[in-house]
């Protein structure tokens, strides 16, 4: 979408939430909804985190630090035309480390009940995150706080649908 000299250029939207949320699947109809481009925050990950995760182990904020600034570079990259990437961002300081690199950021955080989120994750195939790991998820979750620019969706609604609702909040904006 390709903004017009009477309107804001669309902000870089960065979807949400624990494992098995559905961030990848929201995000994807979220940038066709907007029609801005779209990055998998997995494809960001170095072999040595995939590595540790399929093997059960959480990640610790070490490990997490390339990882987010790379997805904050693309964020920055596509100031001024918009995008959505996802990413878990589960803590305050992690979603503050991505707006250092690209101010302006939009979260769509997908919140939702543990046993959907669990049945969604025994349901997906060829992924590396075990279900083992979504206790530590939960334990590191800090939710969006009311300074944050963004939106809490609830996850039990179809991924059509938590796009629209987003969508809907970005064109809330002020």
């Amino acid at each position: 979408m390709a903004p017009t000299p009477a309107e804001p250029a669309p902000p870089v939207v960065v979807v949400m939430g624990v494992a098995g949320t559905g961030k990848t699947t929201v995000g994807r109809h979220l940038a066709e909804l907007l029609e801005v481009p779209f990055a998998e925050g997995d494809e960001f990950h170095p072999p040595a985190n995939i590595a540790k995760m399929s093997a059960g182990t959480p990640l610790d904020d070490d490990d997490r630090a390339p990882w987010l600034d790379l997805i904050g570079v693309w964020a920055h990259e596509h100031r001024g035309g918009g995008g959505v990437v996802s990413c878990s961002a589960l803590k305050r300081a992690y979603r503050d480390r991505l707006r250092a690199t690209a101010p302006g950021l939009f979260f769509v955080h997908l919140n939702g009940e543990r046993a959907l989120i669990e049945r969604r994750m025994a349901d997906r195939k060829g992924h590396f995150m075990p279900r083992s790991l979504l206790d530590s998820q939960f334990a590191t979750l800090e939710p969006l706080r009311p300074d944050e620019a963004g939106v809490v969706v609830d996850l039990s609604a179809t991924p059509e649908e938590i796009a629209r609702t987003a969508a809907a909040a970005l064109r809330d904006l002020p």
